[in-house]
Formats: structure tokens, sequence, C-alpha cells
């Protein structure tokens, strides 16, 4: 008979957790949390509500698990440190995985690609045969496309089958190098440093690069961005500041009410750790970023205003009490998280107004480039038009182009193209740069004003 709802397990706001699914029996269910400040992965046993703990890292929460394709047993468990690491759990698969590490370049997983549902790849689309012999193995590298291969267990032989971009064979890509520094507060920060092809590699100019989320990360592998800011001669840094995915449940108390504050203290930490290395040339360092990274720019043009000679901000927030106000009615669940992590509108209005760049623009000193999409129900289009409109009641410098028929970001290949032109000619300008000449592609709705 069917049984009334109950629960099973409640995540605090300072945790995070992913769902793995149930046991073939249907008793037990596997989760990864950070409830005790390690990444754990658990099995918890629905009648009783036991909690077993399967794997931990001290440092690093659950990324992927590895599952058998008919007893549903989790056999690995995958922590993404600079890159992704498996701890086997069952014996029987160790020498596989001990094959697999060293039979082709890169980074090598059976599973899904990060933002998927583990129980629709590892369920649905079968990349364990239901007899466990043939496993279908992807190699994620740095300076290539994605390389899929056939596994035999029995023959100890993977067979080439595609690449996911060939194209991307023929070009000359840049290696991305996993990089850590100390924040000015003592936390372990990492990131990744992706260097053009210039020698020397010293005196560079450099796109600070910040991740959206804010509560992603940056990953280590083929970064269509990266390697475009890259082949325009900008060393691009990527930092995981605190509040970043994957660090443990300490690492995102850290950025709790310090949008702005010392998440921000991290990116500007990451901009002196490469010039007192030599690498920055410290007059030509421009942020960029989309969503959170926009808003991230914002911040760095505002608060942080002699770091900077240019800005680019792709949907950034710029008041964060009007983006609050401005949810949509289905995101009022995330009210109480925002509320928790960011700042209470009602109760700490002036802390938010001092974190964000809309009552800042009078310190700006270097030139902006926004770019919006008028359809975007995230981080809607108002918060880059009060910020041109101030900027431009200041006489800051600032360019600002809309997307029409577009939201937050999944932007139409058209509408890709014409924003990344515009991003390379504005950081042409300011950061001395190549930048290809383009116009406008069939079918943008661009509108600069």
């Amino acid at each position: 008979p069917r049984q009334p709802w109950r629960a099973v397990r409640k995540w605090q706001v300072a945790e995070n957790g992913k769902y793995f699914g149930f046991s073939a029996d249907e008793t037990t269910f596997y989760m990864s949390g950070s409830h005790d400040e390690a990444g754990t992965l658990l099995a918890i046993d629905l009648a009783s509500g036991k909690e077993t703990t399967l794997s931990s890292d001290p440092d690093y929460d659950v990324e992927n698990v590895f599952i058998h394709p008919t007893t549903q047993e989790i056999q690995a468990v995958g922590f993404y440190r600079d890159k992704l690491q498996w701890q086997v759990l069952e014996p029987s698969i160790a020498p596989d995985f001990a094959y697999l590490e060293k039979a082709q370049k890169g980074e090598f997983s059976i599973v899904h690609p990060p933002d998927e549902s583990p129980i629709l790849y590892s369920k649905n689309l079968g990349r364990r045969d239901l007899q466990d012999r043939i496993w279908i193995v992807t190699y994620e590298t740095d300076d290539g496309p994605v390389h899929y291969y056939a596994y035999d267990r029995i023959a100890k032989i993977s067979t080439f089958l595609f690449s996911e971009q060939p194209e991307l064979e023929s070009f000359k890509l840049m290696t991305m190098e996993p990089v850590s520094f100390q924040s000015r507060d003592g936390l372990t920060l990492h990131g990744y440093l992706t260097l053009p092809a210039r020698d020397p590699t010293k005196n560079l100019p450099v796109v600070l690069l910040v991740h959206g989320g804010p509560w992603l990360r940056d990953r280590w592998g083929h970064h269509n961005i990266v390697q475009w800011l890259a082949n325009r001669g900008y060393a691009v840094l990527q930092v995981n500041y605190r509040g970043s995915a994957g660090y443990g449940r300490k690492f995102i108390q850290a950025s709790f009410k310090e949008w702005g504050g010392k998440m921000h203290d991290d990116l500007i930490d990451g901009v002196n750790w490469l010039i007192a290395r030599g690498i920055a040339d410290p007059a030509k360092v421009a942020i960029m970023g989309g969503s959170y990274g926009g808003y991230a720019a914002l911040v760095g043009l505002t608060l942080t205003p002699d770091i900077f000679a240019a800005g680019v901000s792709a949907v950034g927030i710029s008041n964060l009490i009007s983006h609050y106000n401005n949810y949509p009615s289905y995101w009022s669940l995330f009210k109480p998280r925002f509320r928790a992590r960011v700042g209470d509108p009602q109760k700490e209005e002036e802390l938010l107004k001092s974190r964000s760049p809309l009552f800042h623009v009078d310190k700006i000193k270097a030139p902006l480039l926004i770019a919006h999409g008028v359809n975007d129900a995230r981080v809607v289009a108002s918060e880059s038009e009060q910020m041109v409109a101030a900027m431009r009641q200041a006489d800051k410098p600032v360019e600002y182009v809309v997307y029409e028929n577009e939201g937050h970001r999944q932007w139409r290949p058209e509408t890709k193209f014409d924003y990344f032109a515009k991003v390379e000619e504005f950081l042409a300008r300011h950061l001395g740069g190549r930048f290809e000449p383009a116009s406008a592609p069939a079918g943008t709705a661009a509108m600069v004003k």
C-alpha cells in the first residue's frame, strides 16, 4: 500500500548535496552531503533512517559516482580536486580503473557530464552494457576535444570511437594549469591559469574570468572561452573563490554575506598573485563574467577601480536589493537561501547597498561593456539598464548591447558570435590583444544602446 510522505534527510543552508538514486531493492537511498564538514557519500536505510558512510574526503565534496548497471551498487566515487580523481569502492573494478588512468591522455570518466543526472546516464543511455563487459569511456583534455572510447574489460583494450569536435584536432590549443595561492585571510584558493602562445610569458595582459553561480566552480579541461581569449593574446585566470562548489562546508560558509566582500577579495588576491610572479602587466588586467561573474565585473570596476583597465559584464546584478525583489514567483523558495547567504534586504539594507555596484558608480575609472538579454527572468534586464543610466549620468565610459530575443545565458549561436565579436574588439582597445573585425551575423537581435 502507498505510504505517506516522510522526511528522510534535510539539508542545512550551508550544505551541498546530490541525489544518486536507490539500491536495486529500493531499500537504500544514496546521496552526498557536507553535513559533517567533510564531503561524504552516504547510504541511507529507508526503514530505519540509519546512515552509513561509503566514502568521504576532508576537503572536497563528492562530484560523481560509478553505478553498476543492474545491481545499482555504487562501485566508485569521484572527488573533484584540481581534476577529477576516483576512489574505487568495489575491488573487482580496481584493475579496470588502473588501466583506464594510463590508457589515454586526459581525465577519464564513465559516468555523466557534471551538470547532468547520474541516474539518467547510468540507467537510460547505457554507457555500460548489461553484461558489464563494455564501458563507454570519455577522455577530456585541456588542449583538445573530448574523445570517446569503447573499453573491453576482458580484452583490456580501448577502441577509439569519435571526438566531440573533430575540427579542433588541427589547432594548436593552450594548456590549462591548476594553480593555488593563499587569500589575505589564510584560505587556500584554487584555480586555473591559461597562458597565450607568447615568449616570454611575462608582463602579459590578463583577463580575470569569473564563473557564475556563484555556487558553481571552474573545472580543468577544454574551455572554449578560455581558448579564445588565449588565442587573442591574453593570460586567463580563473579563481574558485570562497563559495565555489566542491570544496566542503566551511568553504561555502566562508562566503556567507560576502558578495562583493571577501569573495571579491579572493579575486583580487589572485590578480596580485599573478602580478607578484611577473606574469601579469598590472596596467592591463580586465575582469569579465556572466551572471554572478557579471556582478563581479561590476564590483571590480566600482569597489576596486585601481585594479582593472576594463570590465565586461553579461547579465550581471547591479543592485542586490532590486535583484531580490525581482525574483519571479516560482523562485520564492530561493529567497530564504538568499537572505541567509547574501543578506536580508529588510534587515541588512546597508550591507547590501555597500556591496551593490549601482551605489558606487562615482568610483569607476575604467571602461565597461555591458550585455543583457531582454527576456532574462533570472537577472532582469533592468539590472543592467539602471547601471548604464547611472554611469551615463555620471559621465562614466560604458557600452551597452541588448539582445531582444535572449534570456539569461543559453543564447543562440548568432547571438554568441555577435557578443564575443564585440567583447574581442573591446578588449583589444583597452588591453591591446588581437581582434578580428566582424559584422553582425544574420539573425542577431543585437541593439547597441
